[in-house]
């Protein structure tokens, strides 16, 4: 009877073994179509303009990048300054002032391009924020402006595209992201 129950619980522990040995075993099916296409190159230019109440641009910024069409890479473009602002003190001397920083500037990520058709597909990212001018003059910590956009973005290869524009915060005006994708030869 001993013998029967361990035969029987070694024959089960060597089925559950070799059904679970043939299953890593398996190759995973690779897609022969994704695994064939070309990996293509593409010069980024991204414009910021922040335009007046006309709706012309008063202030621009460029920034050029490069992304790949191959997924695994992608593109961050960081350009700003840390602003101090005043949180407390430790006693009455001057030299024991507390401090915190914020960061201000801009911010732009670039992800998962692929082409689809005479257009680039990518998943964009922008977050610009600055210090905005204080009419008040009892406020002594600075006032932050911040536009932050993320889409998947399609732009038409080899024109400007606008991407992104939202109002101002402190005017009539309105900010916008531009970007032209270039093919790299």
């Amino acid at each position: 009877m001993r013998k029967t129950i361990f035969v029987s619980c070694l024959l089960l522990f060597a089925f559950a073994f070799t059904s679970r040995a043939v299953a890593q075993d398996e190759p995973k099916p690779v897609d022969a179509a994704k695994a064939a296409e070309p990996v293509h190159y593409y010069h980024l230019e991204l414009v910021v303009q922040e335009l007046g109440t006309d709706g012309k641009p008063t202030n621009s910024r460029t920034y050029t990048t490069t992304v790949s069409t191959d997924n695994r890479g992608s593109a961050s473009i960081r350009t700003g300054s840390k602003i101090p602002f005043v949180t407390g003190s430790t006693s009455s001397l001057e030299n024991n002032v507390q401090y915190q920083y914020q960061d201000v500037g801009v911010k732009i990520d670039a992800q998962r391009a692929h082409e689809i058709g005479h257009q680039l597909s990518l998943d964009l990212s922008a977050d610009i924020t600055n210090v905005a001018d204080s009419s008040d003059s009892r406020l002594h910590l600075p006032v932050l402006r911040q536009n932050k956009w993320q889409a998947v973005v399609l732009i038409l290869v080899g024109k400007p595209t606008v991407v992104f524009t939202s109002d101002a915060l402190d005017s009539k005006g309105s900010m916008q992201l531009a970007v032209t994708a270039t093919p790299v030869q």
